[in-house]
């Protein structure tokens, strides 16, 4: 079957939607398999410490498989044999452990650019914290904090010494890390420690080479693509992304396509997915694949999508934290989220709808806020308090129970 080399907008979205998992139905149980193929779609997941909600690395998993025990993450993450590992993929992501190899080549420019810290860290403060670790084992940077002042020019960092020095280790693959605390440290430690035998064991590809896996793992994540999209997926370098992509081109790999809209070449991966229809039903996250590159969500969806966490609150459109509502192969609309722990409550600040939402918003998002609260453990779902679409979600979420029994 010949491939399309003109896409519309909506046949692009489905392609798109298709290549990042959301063609499956959720899972009445999601296993460690289920998880394995998620990921292998998603390519990354973007580790974040917002916690208003849920964390960002766990909600991608729960809006392509539908509820499932995040102890499974935990398991692929942080136990023997791990499969996922923290590295900075895309920003700081999970990312399989096969592409360790191909990320020596970052790790070296960091080393060579001595790291974010390069002022602050010297080298005999990154030769002792390396050696505190072999010695002593996975460490989080308060338990080798040697009581060195913070820094506190920033409110949203205050990183000791300690860290900052663990954090170039990282970066430049000298260390690794582990897992996280309750309190989400980073556990860092030897990467033969963390790490499967015969992923270090690995040959490193070339830069040219590593270039062009991680702009076919993007090419098959995207499904289509622009250079622009491709290069944002694993925060590649403009000349290695560009050089990667005419050379997947010329083997086949990318089929160059116009894209109805779009002012900028786009590709097609030759495995990608045309279905006719896409039929979710889902909530995404700020940091989901699907909206990271703000331009192409706009672009495939019209939707114009900002994070507001830090946009003082007078100044916020929509809210705090936003997650965009996926309904079939369209995002119709969004809604303001916090989890209330305490109470066990799914907390609605705002429920908004986009100008051509189908009348049938209300309810689904309803039964997917439903959903949610189960997934969360929160027993009620509240009444939203502002947006267009907050009075006919309050009659739907009425009419469908007053609160939500998570084993129900």
């Amino acid at each position: 079957m010949s491939r399309p080399d003109q896409l519309s907008r909506a046949q692009a979205r489905r392609v798109a939607l298709a290549a990042q998992g959301f063609l499956d139905p959720p899972h009445a149980r999601p296993t460690a398999a289920t998880l394995a193929r998620t990921v292998r779609r998603t390519g990354v997941l973007q580790v974040d410490s917002v916690n208003v909600l849920q964390r960002a690395h766990y909600v991608p998993l729960w809006s392509r498989m539908g509820a499932y025990d995040t102890d499974l993450l935990h398991r692929a993450a942080e136990r023997r044999p791990r499969r996922l590992v923290e590295y900075w993929a895309h920003v700081q992501a999970l990312m399989p452990v096969e592409l360790w190899p191909a990320m020596q080549h970052r790790m070296d420019d960091y080393r060579a650019a001595r790291g974010k810290w390069a002022a602050q860290v010297s080298d005999d403060v990154a030769a002792g914290l390396l050696a505190a670790v072999t010695d002593a084992g996975a460490s989080t940077a308060r338990e080798l904090d040697d009581g060195a002042p913070r820094s506190t020019e920033h409110w949203g960092w205050n990183w000791s010494a300690a860290r900052k020095g663990l954090d170039y280790l990282y970066m430049t693959g000298q260390l690794a890390i582990a897992g996280r605390t309750r309190a989400f440290e980073p556990v860092y430690d030897l990467p033969e420690r963390v790490l499967p035998p015969e992923v270090l064991a690995a040959p490193t590809p070339d830069r040219a080479e590593a270039s062009r896996e991680l702009v076919r793992r993007a090419a098959r994540s995207h499904g289509v693509a622009s250079l622009a999209c491709l290069r944002d997926y694993y925060r590649m370098a403009l000349d290695d992304t560009t050089t990667a992509v005419a050379e997947l081109v010329e083997a086949g790999e990318l089929l160059p396509v116009t894209v109805e809209g779009w002012r900028r070449p786009a590709y097609l991966h030759r495995d990608a997915r045309l279905p006719r229809r896409v039929e979710a039903r889902t909530l995404l996250s700020p940091f989901d694949p699907v909206v990271w590159e703000r331009d192409r969500t706009e672009a495939l969806f019209g939707f114009r999508y900002r994070i507001e966490i830090y946009v003082p609150a007078p100044q916020r459109t929509y809210g705090y934290y936003v997650l965009p509502f996926l309904f079939g192969d369209r995002l119709v609309g969004r809604v303001d989220l916090k989890a209330d722990r305490r109470t066990g409550t799914l907390l609605v600040p705002g429920a908004y709808a986009e100008p051509d939402a189908p009348p049938e918003t209300a309810a689904a998002l309803a039964a997917t806020l439903h959903d949610l609260a189960g997934w969360l453990g929160l027993t009620t779902v509240a009444a939203p308090a502002r947006g267009d679409l907050a009075e006919p979600l309050v009659a739907e979420l009425a009419a469908g129970a007053g609160g939500h029994d998570p084993a129900g």
